[in-house]
């Protein structure tokens, strides 16, 4: 859109002689804030000379009679969400390239203005009289979409977040102490990127096997050094193994947990293994992975994504934040 200028009114009415050489004036001052640029424009046309000031020039006030017309500069109407979607799309193709997967990540629609109430899957939950934290493995969504989170935080590999990123996957990690204590920045830089630190306890403990005090040692002071280190405290928790009793919930609870997470699958480089009967992936599935390297399995953090990506986009879905559904 160009500047739109007004028309300034010259009148036609024949003037007394005293008044001839003020209307010049005035017709000139008025040309001159017209004039032609370099290449034919006007002031603040393309190519145009910019306009001088009313103080520069010493005339009236923009919008006064015989200075120049106020304008308002073209403003550039917003993205849509469709046009944002497309442009991160024709960016993800290019590093879906550069890093070597078998298709293009497809895109996540929208969070929910609302997020769907989650509730213990059946066989999951624990009879008690209180409300404790929901044990699930699948977000409650009609969408195709799948969660893709990782655990303990043994493999620091710097090449797994500029791949995450350039990506533009989102995933949730659950932190044990005992394993990200030797680098602790590396996952401050991981949640500087988008990703949530969430609980995975302190030194990874089967955690039915412990008093109900040295749950509350492992899940609350994890909260605690979580907080301390990475300024949020949790809200998710994911017991070691999957395991847990009553103890764990109520421990959990009273230190801030309000979701237990579990999942319906788990990512390894060379395979997955499913925990339904029918080993296929289903609307709001969580999918499980870990931060480790080729020493504990057969390929490289970033082997394991083109894995576990080829096998979400084959089926069609695609990858959503967690954190936006619970």
């Amino acid at each position: 859109m160009q500047p739109v200028r007004q028309k300034e009114k010259l009148t036609t009415k024949r003037r007394r002689p005293g008044h001839m050489v003020l209307a010049a004036l005035l017709v000139a001052a008025v040309g001159s804030g017209c004039a032609a640029g370099p290449d034919g424009g006007g002031a603040g046309a393309p190519g145009g000379s910019a306009e001088p000031t009313a103080g520069q020039r010493g005339g009236p006030a923009a919008g006064q009679p015989g200075g120049p017309a106020r304008q308002a500069g073209p403003a550039r109407a917003p993205d849509t969400y469709a046009q944002e979607l497309k442009r991160r799309q024709a960016a993800r193709a290019v590093a879906a390239k550069k890093w070597g997967l078998a298709a293009v990540p497809l895109p996540a629609p929208a969070p929910p203005a609302v997020k769907p109430r989650i509730t213990s899957r059946e066989g999951f939950e624990v009879t008690d009289g209180d409300a404790l934290p929901p044990v699930f493995t699948t977000v409650p969504t009609k969408e195709r979409i799948v969660f893709l989170t990782m655990d303990d935080g043994a493999e620091k590999d710097p090449e797994l977040l500029r791949m995450m990123t350039e990506l533009d996957i989102p995933y949730s990690a659950f932190l044990s102490d005992y394993v990200i204590n030797d680098d602790y920045d590396y996952f401050a830089k991981m949640q500087k990127l988008g990703v949530t630190l969430n609980n995975h306890t302190l030194n990874h403990r089967y955690l039915p096997g412990l008093s109900r005090e040295e749950q509350r040692t492992e899940i609350c002071d994890q909260q605690a050094k979580i907080q301390k280190r990475y300024g949020k405290r949790p809200t998710l928790f994911r017991p070691p193994y999957g395991n847990y009793n009553r103890d764990t919930l109520v421990v959990a609870k009273s230190c801030g947990v309000t979701a237990v997470p579990l999942w319906s699958a788990e990512a390894f480089p060379d395979h997955m293994e499913w925990r339904e009967w029918d080993r296929d992936l289903h609307p709001g599935d969580i999918v499980l992975t870990h931060f480790r390297g080729r020493e504990d399995w057969k390929g490289s953090m970033a082997d394991m994504i083109r894995r576990v990506m080829k096998t979400i986009t084959d089926k069609g879905y695609a990858v959503a934040r967690l954190e936006d559904y619970v």
